[in-house]
């Protein structure tokens, strides 16, 4: 027999589900025909990109060409020597938008690649992808951006992973979005539960000990709502998220458990004189590490006094993340972008002494179009790492160049 908390989440997904399903049939046809005239029609796009620098520290070698507190050393000479020259073309992208032309609207696709391997292929120039995904009027389905994120926060930087104190995650999820306008936007998702932003897999983000295992018997469930204005737009963003793991040793000890993981996020792009803009957030929650930019587990194990049978328990630790940057244009040949990022866990009691505890994450830069689809570039970037209780702390310093080049082909239609 099921317990009370193992048919919780069913109860929900199966509510969330009928208001989707009954939201679609409410909405009536997708959206009216398209002008036939435009006709199917498709854009290729994309660009290389050379990232060359030196790191004056030191920082996991599979994670060389980018700055990532939580990958910084977690003990004094961990990855080597300090100072390191670096080169990679891994950002470089190619992408494909279709457009067609149906009688209950236009159907949008777009196939996206990167070369930045992640997960197995951590340290590996190699295919990723980043979007597989579709949509005709309110639905959409496929992998992209989750609607608890908001990439509008990311700022014009030559360093690829970006702040880490931003919701950042690119996930496979079913998609009805009753109010999507150049105004208004209000997105409802049902998404993979058991992924990490880094290529990871949930049993990565459970630390708990060896033969506990994930279990996801339900989806996460996010939303957003996004309001635009001349001045820019104002986004509210959640999640929640239901995890579970069992216990696979055939012992004595029960370690198996369930917490529930839930995420705000408020996000904003405000334009400003000079062709500039404000790029901020702010996030709060808990066990939603994962959808983090750069962020550490998203259960850990917690002590559980007086219970002989189960004598550790798993804790959601609670997260926060700020983001504040600004992009700005000096000329049209010449911009810049410069803020602050920072990440703060709770950790629990039972986490190791050199456990992630905080990153931050800055940099400046100046960048230079010398005519259009070009682009070189020199950036500084600081990051920095602070353990849970053993008192060490980090700081890398790194000066990056980069040169961009990019194409935009399209095909078909009447553009």
């Amino acid at each position: 027999m099921q317990s009370e908390g193992s048919r919780t989440p069913f109860v929900r997904f199966a509510l969330v589900a009928a208001a989707v399903l009954l939201g679609l049939a409410a909405a009536g046809p997708a959206g009216a025909q398209t002008d036939p005239a435009a006709g199917p029609r498709m854009d290729i796009y994309g660009f290389a990109m050379l990232d060359t620098g030196y790191d004056f520290k030191q920082v996991n070698p599979d994670w060389f060409d980018v700055l990532r507190p939580t990958k910084l050393p977690a003990s004094r000479g961990q990855f080597g020597d300090d100072g390191n020259f670096y080169a990679s073309v891994r950002q470089s992208r190619l992408g494909f938008k279709g457009y067609l032309p149906t009688s209950l609207g236009e159907v949008k696709t777009i196939f996206e690649f990167e070369l930045f391997g992640v997960g197995s292929d951590a340290g590996q120039t190699t295919f990723r992808l980043r979007h597989a995904w579709g949509e005709i009027g309110p639905f959409g389905a496929g992998q992209t951006w989750s609607p608890f994120m908001d990439p509008d926060v990311f700022p014009n930087s030559l360093e690829y992973w970006g702040p880490n104190g931003m919701v950042f995650f690119r996930n496979v999820q079913v998609r009805w979005m009753p109010k999507n306008d150049d105004h208004t936007q209000l997105w409802f998702a049902l998404e993979r539960p058991g992924a990490s932003a880094d290529g990871g897999v949930f049993a990565d983000r459970i630390q708990l000990q060896e033969g506990v295992k994930g279990h996801f018997p339900a989806p996460d469930v996010s939303a957003r709502y996004r309001w635009t204005d001349n001045w820019g737009h104002v986004q509210l963003a959640a999640i929640y998220r239901y995890m579970s793991w069992t216990d696979t040793v055939n012992n004595s000890i029960d370690l198996s458990g369930n917490k529930s993981g839930w995420g705000v996020n408020l996000s904003t792009n405000i334009k400003t004189p000079m062709k500039g803009t404000i790029r901020a957030s702010v996030v709060y929650g808990e066990g939603v590490e994962n959808y983090m930019n750069d962020a550490p587990v998203d259960i850990a194990a917690e002590a559980n006094p007086g219970n002989l049978t189960r004598p550790i328990t798993g804790k959601a630790l609670p997260v926060f993340g700020l983001v504040a940057f600004y992009d700005f244009n000096w000329s049209e040949k010449l911009s810049s972008a410069f803020g602050y990022s920072r990440v703060d866990i709770d950790n629990s009691d039972a986490q190791q002494a050199n456990a992630f505890k905080n990153g931050q994450y800055a940099l400046a830069n100046l960048l230079y179009y010398p005519v259009k689809n070009v682009m070189a570039g020199l950036e500084f970037q600081w990051g920095r790492r602070e353990n849970f209780r053993d008192g060490f702390s980090v700081d890398d310093y790194r000066i990056q160049f980069s040169s961009r080049f990019n194409f935009d082909f399209h095909l078909g239609g009447s553009k």
